[in-house]
């Protein structure tokens, strides 16, 4: 199983430079990865919605590879189970973010996660993981995975539900959050995709994200507004 725990192993906690990598030659890369296959239509390969930061912009380049070459729903499943590992072992972006780790390393870890990921047609994946390693970005995985599925869900029509709680809640309650919010004015009458996290800052009750609306129902919020409403009062 791809762990933080293997990715350890593999590093043998071996010193190496931490090359750092311009921005520019960040783009650079990134446009020369997203442009090597052939586009049937620039339209069509298009990303769906605009999305920000440098996971973004990976994210961004993922998608446009993928549409070229008709492998978005390929990728898209990869990415889902590459976003399961990063649930269950959260130190594992810790990890692909320590500079300790080598070229050998970083070639080891890709291999890895493609092993994981599984299918990869035309390489697109591979491509991508390695374009990561060599730019020292690993360690943006996790959000290139979060934001990619933003994109598909907008390519599919489909509006992201974000729930963020201090434990993780049981299938009946997110059935029940989600049922409330479909009928609501909010939802547009577009599909909802869940997406949960769980945030012990919150300390207790929900926030609720459906596009750019946030209904923050959480105790720490209750109690930062009672120690304002405090603080003004003294």
């Amino acid at each position: 199983m791809f762990s933080s725990r293997a990715v350890i192993r593999a590093a043998g906690l071996r010193a190496s430079s931490n090359v750092q990598i311009s921005r520019s030659a960040t783009q650079g890369s990134l446009r020369t990865y997203a442009a090597a296959a052939a586009a049937p239509s620039a339209q069509n390969s298009r990303p769906p919605v605009a999305l920000y930061g440098v996971d973004g912009t990976y994210a961004n380049a993922l998608y446009t590879a993928s549409a070229k070459t008709s492998s978005l729903d390929q990728v898209s499943k990869a990415l889902s189970t590459l976003g399961e590992v990063f649930k269950k072992d959260p130190k594992l972006t810790t990890v692909l973010n320590a500079p300790t780790l080598t070229v050998s390393d970083k070639r080891q870890i890709v291999q890895e996660l493609q092993r994981v990921a599984g299918v990869d047609k035309g390489d697109i994946l591979k491509n991508f993981l390695t374009t990561l390693a060599e730019n020292n970005r690993l360690g943006l995985l996790a959000g290139v995975v979060e934001k990619f599925g933003t994109l598909i869900s907008a390519h599919k029509g489909e509006i992201e539900l974000n729930i963020t709680s201090a434990q993780e809640l049981d299938n009946k309650t997110i059935q029940r959050i989600e049922k409330a919010v479909a009928k609501s004015e909010f939802s547009q009458g577009k599909k909802l995709k869940i997406v949960t996290k769980v945030n012990p800052d919150v300390l207790g009750g929900l926030i609720v994200e459906l596009g750019d609306r946030t209904i923050d129902l959480s105790v720490s919020s209750k109690i930062n507004r009672l120690n304002k409403a405090l603080t003004d009062a003294l």
